[in-house]
C-alpha cells in the first residue's frame, strides 16, 4: 500500500508503450520504496516477457518513420526535450532524492541538471553523424554512410538513474534509433518522468520505458529476437548474463559495469586540497553508490598518518539525513539488501586483525539514522591490496587506506584488479602525475581532482569494467550507429 507523495514529487502513470502510458498485461504491480523512511511510495507495474514484446512491437513500428527524419531534425526534438526538464528540474531532483535516497542539494539536483545538459548535448551532435568519402580514381565513387542499429534494448541501475538512462535515450535516438528501456526496479519514478517529458517531443513508439524486475522484463529483453542492440549500466556480474544474450544472438553490446578505481596519493599532496578531492572521488555524498568511487586509496607512507588525520575532519563534518532535508550532505543506501551487503563488508573489516578503523563503523541502531538505510563513511587503514575489502566492490562508504613507499610497486597495485573503470592522482609534480595516469590501467584518471563526469567526454572502462565509451561523441556514434560503405561506378 502506497502512503502518501511528498509535494513537488511525480506521481507514475503507468509504463510508457506506444506512446500511451499503461499497466503490466497480467495486472500485477510493486512497490516503489522510500530508503529514507522504509516505507512505500508508489506502486508500479510489473512488466514480463508480454509486455516487451508489446513494447518492441511498437518500437518496431515506430522505426522506418523515425530513422528517416533529418538527423538535424532529430537533434532539434532533443533540444526541446531538454529545455523542458531544465524547467521542471526541481520537481525531478526532488523525485531522485525520494526514490533513490541521494542527498537532494549535494547529488539529485546535479543529476537532474546533468539529465537537461545531456539531451543538449547530444541535440547538438545531430549534425556530426556524417561519413566520409575514399578516393578511389576519377571512375569511382566511394563513400560511407552512418546508419542507426535499429531497436535497442537498453538496461539502467538505481545509483543515479535518469542521467543514467538520458545517456542511452539521447544519443540513441539523436542517432536514428528507437529504444525499449528498462528501469530499475527500486528507483523508476525519476525515469518515468524523464519519458514522460520527452513523450511530448516524440512519436508514439520511439521511446518506450518498462518497469519491473530484471530476471522477468531484463532478461527478455536481452533476449528479445528484434533487438538489435543491448546498452547496459550495472554490475559486472549482470553485465556477462547482458554479455552472453548478445552473443546469442551476434547482436553489438555496450557495457558500462563496476570498478575498484585507486587514488594514489605523493607525499607533496598532504593537503587540504587533495583531501577535499578524495572525499569527492570516494563518492562520500553519494554514499560511495557509484562505479567511479575512489575506495582504494594508496597513500605515501610519509603522509598516511597526517592525511587520514585530515580525511577523518573532513568527512566526518558532512550531515548526514532526510535527502530531501537541505541540510543534508549525504542520504541513504537504496534498499535493504544493499544496506545488509555494506554492513557485512564493514563487520568483515572489523574483525581483520591487520586492519585498523582510522573512523566510521557501523551505523546506529536507535535514533533517526535507523529508520531509513543511513550508512556511516568508514575508513580502515591496512598495508595489503589483496583482501576482501581492498578487491571488491563494495557500492557503499568503505574505503580501505594503503600505504606505499615505492611508486613503482604503487602503480602495479592499483592496477592489480580485474576492475579498470576510473583512477585519480594526486602530486604538485604534474610530470610525475601524467606518467602515472599515463601507467594506470584505468578508461578514464583524473589528476588532481575527483570531480564527475561530463558531457563530451569519452568515457568507459577497461578490464572487466566495461565495453564501449558514453557521453561522448564517438560513443555515440561507436554505440548506436552502424558504418555502411556505398561504391559506385561513374562510367555507366
Amino acid at each position: 500500500m502506497s502512503t502518501a507523495m511528498p509535494a513537488n514529487t511525480y506521481q507514475p502513470k503507468g509504463m510508457l508503450i506506444d506512446g500511451k502510458w499503461v499497466g503490466s498485461v497480467s495486472g500485477a504491480h510493486f512497490s516503489v520504496e522510500n530508503p529514507a523512511k522504509r516505507k512505500p511510495i508508489t506502486d508500479v507495474p510489473r512488466a514480463g516477457a508480454a509486455d516487451v514484446d508489446a513494447a518492441v512491437e511498437a518500437a518496431g513500428k515506430a522505426l522506418s518513420a523515425w530513422k528517416k527524419v533529418v538527423p538535424r531534425e532529430r537533434g532539434k526534438v532533443l533540444l526541446k526535450i531538454a529545455e523542458a526538464i531544465q524547467a521542471r528540474v526541481e520537481e525531478l531532483a526532488r523525485t531522485i532524492a525520494l526514490e533513490t535516497g541521494n542527498a537532494l542539494r549535494t547529488q539529485a539536483r546535479g543529476e537532474a541538471s546533468m539529465t537537461a545538459d545531456i539531451f543538449r548535448y547530444f541535440g547538438g551532435l545531430a549534425s556530426e553523424l556524417k561519413g566520409e568519402t575514399v578516393p578511389l580514381g576519377e571512375s569511382v565513387l566511394s563513400y560511407t554512410r552512418r546508419e542507426p542499429l535499429g531497436i535497442v534494448g537498453a538496461i539502467i541501475p538505481w545509483n543515479a538513474p535518469v542521467m543514467l538512462g538520458a545517456l542511452k535515450i539521447a544519443p540513441a535516438l539523436c542517432a536514428g534509433n528507437v529504444m525499449v528501456l528498462k528501469a530499475a526496479e527500486d528507483a523508476p519514478m525519476g525515469v518515468l518522468m524523464m519519458a514522460d517529458i520527452c513523450q511530448q517531443f516524440l512519436p508514439p513508439g520511439v521511446l518506450n520505458v518498462l518497469t519491473g524486475f530484471g530476471p522477468e522484463a531484463g532478461t527478455a529483453l536481452a533476449n528479445h529476437p528484434r533487438v538489435a542492440k543491448l546498452s547496459f549500466t550495472g554490475s559486472t556480474e549482470v553485465g556477462k548474463i547482458v554479455m552472453r544474450a548478445a552473443a546469442e544472438r551476434i547482436v553489438p553490446v555496450s557495457l558500462e559495469l563496476g570498478g575498484k578505481s585507486p587514488s594514489l596519493v605523493y607525499p607533496d599532496a598532504d593537503e587540504d586540497w587533495a583531501v577535499d578531492g578524495i572525499v569527492n572521488a570516494m563518492r562520500f555524498t553519494r554514499q560511495s553508490q557509484s562505479c567511479t568511487a575512489g575506495s582504494r586509496l594508496f597513500l605515501h607512507e610519509d603522509i598516511f598518518d597526517s592525511f587520514l588525520k585530515k580525511l577523518e575532519k573532513k568527512t566526518t563534518s558532512l550531515k548526514i539525513g532526510d535527502p530531501l532535508d537541505e541540510a543534508s550532505d549525504i542520504g541513504t543506501i537504496i534498499n535493504n539488501k544493499q544496506y545488509t551487503k555494506v554492513c557485512k563488508y564493514v563487520q568483515d573489516g572489523l574483525e581483520r586483525a591487520d586492519a585498523k578503523l582510522v573512523f566510521g563503523g557501523l551505523p546506529p541502531k536507535s535514533g533517526p539514522l535507523s529508520e531509513g538505510y543511513y550508512t556511516i563513511p568508514t575508513v580502515f587503514a591496512d598495508r595489503s591490496n589483496d583482501w576482501r575489502l581492498a578487491r571488491e566492490e563494495i557500492f557503499g562508504p568503505v574505503l580501505v587506506a594503503i600505504r606505499w613507499s615505492n611508486e613503482e610497486e604503487a602503480i602495479r597495485m592499483a592496477n592489480d584488479s580485474h576492475y579498470g573503470l576510473a583512477a585519480y592522482v594526486w602530486t604538485h609534480d604534474i610530470g610525475k602525475g601524467l606518467r602515472a595516469a599515463h601507467a594506470i590501467e584505468s578508461g578514464w584518471v583524473q589528476v588532481n581532482q575527483g570531480g564527475g563526469q561530463t558531457p563530451g567526454m569519452s568515457y568507459g572502462g577497461y578490464k572487466q569494467s566495461g565495453l564501449g565509451r558514453e557521453f561522448s561523441l564517438e560513443g555515440m556514434l561507436d554505440s548506436f550507429t552502424q558504418r555502411k560503405s556505398v561504391t559506385v561506378n561513374l562510367t555507366v
